[in-house]
């Protein structure tokens, strides 16, 4: 029996992403106990709140300044794992996509944290899917090569 790669290879993707989402959920719960206004899958900072609409999402100012939103951590010191780095390499195409679907509809105010998480295991889902199909393409195409009798006289 043949291994079916268009059916494989995005359930592979999928719980790759799966698997690294759990993970970053875990770090973010771990160190943060107050409503967050960034939420770090991998090492990708995503804005909850990307119009600051909601000022229970900002974190109080230090000497209490008046303009001191960007007081607020820009990056945190998150290495990613190997899986991490698997399904972003992988799964390239798709984070290119996402990455703009995400950046163009937080523009609109839309919280990047549930467009990144609706988007991506679809965009996922379908890269694979396509690299599957390519795959058993050519490896049908291959064996069709091979199985040709050639014609002499």
């Amino acid at each position: 029996m043949r291994l079916r790669w268009s059916a494989t290879l995005p359930v592979l993707g999928l719980i790759l992403f799966a698997a690294v989402s759990y993970r970053s959920m875990a770090v973010n719960h771990r160190e943060e106990h107050t409503p967050a206004k960034y939420y770090w899958w991998s090492s990708l900072r995503l804005d909850s709140d990307s119009l600051n609409k909601n000022p229970a999402l900002a974190r109080p100012c230090a000497n209490e300044k008046p303009n001191c939103e960007n007081e607020a951590p820009l990056s945190r010191n998150v290495s990613p794992t190997g899986l991490d780095k698997l399904l972003v390499i992988s799964g390239l195409p798709a984070f290119l996509v996402g990455a703009a679907v995400v950046i163009s509809l937080s523009r609109l105010g839309i919280d990047e944290v549930l467009t990144f998480m609706v988007s991506m295991p679809i965009l996922l889902f379908a890269w694979y899917y396509f690299l599957g199909w390519l795959i058993e393409r050519w490896s049908y195409r291959r064996t069709q090569t091979k199985s040709v009798p050639l014609k002499i006289g």
